[in-house]
């Protein structure tokens, strides 16, 4: 048994959702939601400079999925490599009941982000399994005034979102200038999830403070979206610490790549009758909470010495005057490779290299801050490192900061 495929454009929300409800509940084609536009790439907040999903000739003519699946997540990640990931009707539906779980029952959403994108789907598959209606942003730059006026349109007792921290801030940012109807909205929610990349601390600080109840999320499209909640895992997720490594089992796993069993056999794996999910991440499980230290891929080597560039961009990212941030890797003729701050603020080097040092060791601090209007982002709201990393080597436009 297989089912044929159906590519739906992402920035037809009502399309997707009919889609979606066809092949959870009555065996429909599998649903492929793709992003290709301006418009819909750039519902996420992000601004210019962000690449768009690149649609292509796939599937072809007569390409069929195994019956099991639903939804494939097109995805070029944040670094570059494209994957569609395969996930079945039990894992969609199994990670909306572990997050209504979580969060206190199922109710109705606002959907802010790109349906295309595992976390925006599954805004759609909560909403199909607790039989509400999602309100939804739709295309157009994301405004914290818009958001609050379509929060106030939700109607059921229980009222989510799901945003990535870009969004929360400009949110954040709006209520404490004294947009009062942003901070009503934001104490709306009875649940506000924040993923796709680590919120900084003083952030959701501030939200908490305007009322906003926040609540992280860990997890990738391999997961059906986010399976970890605050550091805990959802439903009857397991994570454990491998080598220093993180993996995921649980009903909320992806069937594979389609078309890839060479990447398939290398991220899934079984062990005594349990599947396992290779994360790629840095991380350690104690006393049933989960620490996420950063992607193994985003290690660099300086001067011999290992640095963990998602560590340096936790400490830039604690000084408000650089903005938005993001770190990258840059080639060095001394060092071989050096940290490079890609920043919509500026900040004094020497003593930003100084607070690196003193918490992560010299070969961590930065070699030089490049400043930039505004950061690159995907769809997704994630910041573009890959467009980055071209500022950070002088290809784009950036200025650099002594």
């Amino acid at each position: 048994m297989s089912r044929a495929y159906r590519v739906v454009d992402a920035g037809r929300t009502a399309e997707v959702f009919e889609a979606l409800r066809e092949a959870l509940s009555e065996g429909g084609p599998v649903v492929v939601p793709r992003g290709a536009t301006p418009e819909a790439a750039s519902r996420s907040g992000a601004g210019p400079g962000e690449r768009a999903h690149a649609a292509d000739a796939w599937p072809g003519p007569g390409e069929r999925a195994p019956q099991n699946v639903a939804l494939v997540i097109e995805t070029s990640g944040s670094t570059g490599v494209p994957k569609r990931v395969a996930l079945s009707v039990d894992a969609l539906l199994a990670s909306a009941a572990a997050s209504a779980g979580a969060m206190g029952g199922q109710g109705q959403w606002l959907l802010a982000l790109p349906a295309h994108y595992v976390a925006g789907a599954q805004v759609i598959v909560r909403s199909l399994a607790a039989g509400t209606e999602p309100v939804v942003y739709g295309d157009g730059h994301f405004d914290p005034v818009r958001f609050a006026a379509l929060a106030g349109d939700l109607t059921a007792d229980l009222r989510y979102t799901s945003l990535v921290p870009v969004q929360l801030a400009r949110l954040v940012d709006a209520a404490e200038n004294g947009a009062r109807a942003v901070g009503d909205a934001l104490r709306r929610f009875d649940g506000i999830l924040v993923g796709g990349q680590s919120l900084d601390r003083g952030l959701r600080d501030r939200a908490e403070l305007l009322g906003a109840r926040i609540l992280t999320t860990y997890g990738s499209s391999e997961t059906a979206g986010g399976c970890v909640y605050d550091g805990v895992p959802i439903g009857t997720t397991v994570v454990r610490e491998v080598d220093g490594l993180l993996e995921i089992s649980g009903p909320t796993l992806a069937e594979g790549y389609v078309g890839d069993a060479d990447r398939t056999a290398a991220a899934f794996h079984e062990e005594d009758g349990v599947r396992w999910y290779r994360t790629g991440d840095l991380g350690e499980v104690r006393d049933g909470r989960i620490t996420v230290r950063g992607r193994s891929d985003n290690v660099i080597i300086s001067g011999g010495e290992k640095v963990l560039l998602d560590a340096v961009e936790r400490v830039v990212r604690s000084r408000a005057d650089l903005g938005d941030a993001v770190v990258v890797a840059a080639e060095d003729e001394r060092w071989g490779q050096v940290p490079v701050v890609v920043a919509t603020g500026s900040a004094d080097l020497a003593g930003l290299r100084s607070l690196v040092a003193e918490q992560l060791g010299r070969a961590a601090a930065p070699a030089r801050i490049v400043t930039v209007a505004e950061l690159p982002h995907l769809s997704s709201g994630k910041p573009d490192r890959v467009a980055a990393a071209r500022l950070a080597r002088g290809d784009g436009g950036g200025a650099p900061a002594a």
